[in-house]
């Protein structure tokens, strides 16, 4: 037997058509935008266009000041809306305020009918009903309240229609919960990256430079005057002065200072990975290409690219490099789309670029390209008077490192001084540190001070171990002058019995200086 449906059958299917279509208008709003205001306001919108709810609002609870703010609302106009953000309900005060403290939805068939009913907005109708519900909490205690109006009297639909609202406002609970970690998260990144920039820009300022040596004045001179612009700069030096530091120094000190600073070593690849990594590469542009890649250029939009050892890049690589820096354009490998980069380049080579010119192994056109603000940095040999300020600059960078306090004594300031440093800073630096981590009191003086070794057996340079064969005219009678240092040691150990302190005495050294050698040297001491 059919039955015809009933109104109240009719009715029930109709709110729930409205709830459904109201649920996906509000889950399209979450997924939509991740700013909580914005994704409120179109939560509470759905609910009056498609959930006939009027005067939607919702308010988040401020625990520093105890007390529900409206965070978002709905159909009320302009003069009400520039006012809401004052408007705030105590615990227990009002409708919000009770909800917020009872922690259960609260329904009113009437608005007119309950005294606590406050309307400071001035908005609802008193002949309709009103719903709130709690924004429920994770640790029990609600983050806010939700409330809205039926914009029809039906006592009846109340109950439904407030499961409704409390569905919803599981919904607003997750999305105030994920924004406030998010808000937690991305503040604690622009801290982080705020710190960042302020070490960097100190690290690479200009005051924290070393160097009193003329030459030195010069190039800083013309760093801060470089800086300041978007000019191409070619650094030059031999390997180990520092050249890196020098584009970290323009970079950071440059209008572009908050934009990236990209790196790339030009002897680092073959070729054929030069062009992609520099370049980029789309889809499927050759195998192994899973996905499309931005290269280089891109990631340095905007800011600067460091390009080092250019002098070592071939002359395709050349080619494709001068188009980028004349018109600004580039392709990805294997794509068709012209790319416009705007990037600052600045390039550092140890090599003669112009005989390399000459040699036809580096294109004309490209070297003037590169060649506009030249930089050239003398070698650590030729401001032998900055060697004790680097030095202790240096001390001071390691001492950091191994949280302890380090001293360098004037003798090995002496030594330090003495050396042609072919490795230039660089070697200074490892020199340094070799010997910090040798010095058990924090004390480096020149008994433990050693300078790059070959990669012959002999560990050190003649002039490394200096004190072996002009310490002592005792040490002539050791050997005659083609002796190399360890032969020398050998020598006067065998004299002696191998008994180190003997040694010491035909060397003119002491004890502890004979001991430190035998190790750097690798000697032998199984006769004992």
């Amino acid at each position: 037997m059919n039955h015809l449906p009933t109104s109240e059958h009719v009715s029930r299917r109709f709110d729930l058509s409205q709830q459904f279509t109201a649920l996906h208008k509000i889950s399209v709003a979450l997924s939509r935008s991740l700013d909580m205001g914005q994704t409120l306001q179109s939560m509470i919108q759905a609910l009056y266009e498609h959930a006939f709810m009027q005067y939607g609002m919702v308010c988040l609870f401020d625990k520093t000041r105890s007390a529900l703010f409206i965070e978002a609302i709905y159909g009320a106009d302009s003069e009400v809306v520039k006012g809401f953000k004052n408007v705030r309900y105590r615990i227990g005060e009002g409708i919000l305020g009770t909800v917020m403290s009872q922690q259960r939805s609260l329904v009113l068939p009437r608005v007119s009918d309950d005294p606590r009913f406050l309307d400071r907005l001035n908005l609802y109708d008193y002949n309709l009903p009103f719903i709130c519900v709690p924004i429920p909490g994770p640790d029990g205690i609600p983050l806010g309240v939700l409330a809205a109006q039926p914009m029809e009297l039906h006592e009846d639909r109340l109950p439904a229609s407030t499961r409704f609202l409390e569905m919803v406002a599981n919904l607003i609970c997750q999305t105030v919960r994920m924004v406030g970690h998010m808000s937690i998260e991305t503040e604690a990144l622009r801290q982080e990256r705020d710190t960042l920039r302020r070490k960097v820009k100190h690290q690479y300022g200009f005051d924290n430079m070393v160097g009193k040596s003329q030459s030195m004045r010069q190039i800083f001179d013309v760093i801060r005057q470089v800086a300041k612009w978007d000019t191409t700069v070619l650094v030059r030096g031999e390997s180990g002065t520092g050249k890196e530091l020098i584009a970290n120094a323009i970079h950071y000190n440059s209008p572009r200072t908050l934009e990236p600073f990209v790196k790339f070593n030009c002897a680092a690849l073959p070729d054929t990975l030069l062009e992609s990594e520099l370049f980029g590469h789309e889809k499927g542009a050759f195998t192994g290409a899973v996905r499309q890649r931005k290269g280089r250029f891109e990631l340095a939009d905007g800011g600067t690219l460091f390009l080092d050892e250019i002098g070592e890049s071939s002359a395709s690589f050349q080619a494709k490099l001068l188009r980028i820096l004349q018109e600004g354009e580039m392709e990805r490998v294997g794509g068709d789309t012209t790319l416009k980069v705007n990037v600052r380049i600045i390039a550092a080579t140890n090599r003669n670029l112009e005989e390399e010119v000459r040699a036809g192994n580096f294109r004309e056109d490209l070297y003037y390209r590169l060649n506009v603000m030249p930089i050239s940095l003398p070698p650590l040999r030729e401001r032998q008077e900055d060697i004790v300020e680097l030095a202790q600059f240096l001390i001071a960078k390691l001492a950091a490192k191994q949280g302890r306090e380090l001293r360098i004594s004037d003798g090995a300031l002496r030594l330090l001084m003495s050396y042609s440093w072919p490795g230039n800073v660089r070697e200074l630096e490892n020199c340094l540190e070799r010997a910090s981590v040798m010095s058990e009191e924090g004390l480096i003086d020149r008994d433990i001070i050693l300078f790059n070794h070959s990669e012959s057996a002999a560990m050190s340079p003649p002039a490394a171990l200096h004190g072996l064969s002009q310490s002592s005219p005792h040490s002539q009678s050791q050997g005659d002058g083609d002796m190399d240092d360890r032969q020398r040691l050998i020598a006067a150990l065998e004299k002696s019995g191998w008994v180190q302190a003997k040694a010491a005495r035909l060397l003119g050294m002491t004890p502890r200086q004979v001991a430190y050698r035998i190790q750097i040297l690798n000697i032998n001491m199984h006769r004992l």
